[in-house]
């Protein structure tokens, strides 16, 4: 799918990966809708934009059904189209065993990564319909192909993404409308301050991470080459090779380092 001249609404552009993705969209030509809960944070990114005109911002929470039909209703008042869909806002939880979670905390991030992205694709999918080209792009992430301990229902809500998102390319082979999944690994971006989360203690270990920028850029390479899946990071191509290989002895691995730095 060519970028230039298209409408691009993506969603966590405020910070990190959504923000990268929404600037490299509109440096690539795209008209954005930049959606996010911080008005803050999409204020920067809009300061950030390449060119006048080439952004508009929506301070939009996307586990709100009503506020996201809302949302498809602006983005068409200003651009009269709606051309492809990046889904990116997502939250972790603390790290902690999933017993020591409350109701509280496990309906949050199921309600953010997987209904917000439900709550989206809902709305968006008819207006796609009507394109001669469309794409829509939702975030998974290494956790939906391999646990990771103390993250095990951000993991959960992670490969309800990817089954769900895998379903939709599924579903709609026999249209103009094509379905990428992302499985980012380690992304130095602040998903953990603006979850509410402590980071874990790596015990002075240099943890290496993609950066958004980069990562990014795999992003939009992959929507424009109508990729099934873009795997993100050498540790995500690494750890997905791995439990190909063996499933059992990499979730044995990843469970023995995570105890390790925690």
């Amino acid at each position: 799918m060519q970028i230039n001249d298209k409408v691009f609404v993506v969603s966590g552009a405020g910070n990190g990966m959504g923000r990268q993705v929404a600037l490299e969209l509109a440096r690539r030509g795209a008209r954005v809708a930049a959606v996010d809960l911080d008005e803050a944070g999409l204020v920067e990114t809009e300061r950030h934009s390449p060119a006048t005109g080439s952004m508009y911002r929506h301070l939009v929470n996307v586990t709100d059904r009503i506020a996201v039909t809302a949302l498809s209703e602006a983005v068409l008042d200003r651009h009269g189209q709606v051309d492809g869909v990046v889904n990116i806002a997502g939250m972790i939880h603390r790290f902690a065993p999933f017993t020591e979670l409350t109701p509280e905390e496990t309906d949050r991030v199921m309600d953010v990564n997987f209904n917000g992205t439900v709550n989206m694709c809902r709305t968006f999918l008819p207006l796609l319909r009507e394109r001669p080209v469309a794409n829509l792009t939702n975030m998974s992430s290494l956790s939906a192909l391999i646990p990771f301990a103390a993250q095990t229902i951000y993991g959960a809500s992670k490969g309800a993404v990817k089954q769900f998102s895998e379903g939709l390319y599924a579903e709609l082979l026999d249209t103009k409308i094509r379905v990428v999944t992302l499985f980012p690994g380690n992304v130095s971006t602040n998903l953990t301050g603006n979850s509410g989360v402590t980071m874990i203690d790596a015990g002075g270990r240099k943890v290496r991470a993609t950066t958004p920028e980069v990562a990014a850029d795999r992003i939009i390479d992959g929507i424009m080459a109508d990729r099934f899946r873009v795997v993100i990071g050498n540790d995500a191509r690494a750890l997905g090779m791995l439990v190909r290989l063996s499933a059992r002895w990499t979730t044995g691995f990843v469970a023995r380092q995570m105890k390790s730095v925690q």
